[in-house]
């Protein structure tokens, strides 16, 4: 089945470079490994309630974008909140860029599109 439709999901880090979206409405298809994989690493890291919710923090934060220094505040210590954004960082769901001292985390549009295109259903 071809993909051609399909939104590009930047890579953190690589914001020149695009991948695939993590895969289809569920019900068109049934997913490959690979696109099961790269799908449970998202949903994995928003498993977690402080990762949840300093997600939804960034995606919510006035300008698209939200200081380390403005969203710290979820109930665990600065360490913890780094370990947890990293998470994010690292299943694909935040980009980040340093500023001085202080880094920036946003949430891709195309990353909640592809997350809620696969959650809903396909016209068939």
């Amino acid at each position: 089945m071809s993909n051609s439709s399909a939104v590009k999901l930047p890579v953190p880090n690589q914001p020149d470079e695009a991948v695939t979206p993590c895969c289809p409405p569920l019900n068109e298809r049934p997913l490959s490994a690979e696109e099961a994989e790269r799908t449970a690493k998202m949903f994995k890291a928003l498993g977690d309630p402080v990762r949840l919710r300093l997600f939804s923090l960034v995606a919510s934060h006035e300008g698209g974008e939200a200081c380390v220094c403005d969203i710290s505040d979820v109930g665990v210590s600065q360490p913890t909140v780094s370990h947890h954004l990293k998470k994010l960082k690292d299943a694909g769901l935040l980009a980040s860029e340093r500023r001085g001292t202080w880094v920036y985390y946003r949430v891709e549009p195309s990353v909640l599109a592809a997350m809620g295109q696969l959650l809903t259903t396909a016209a068939r």
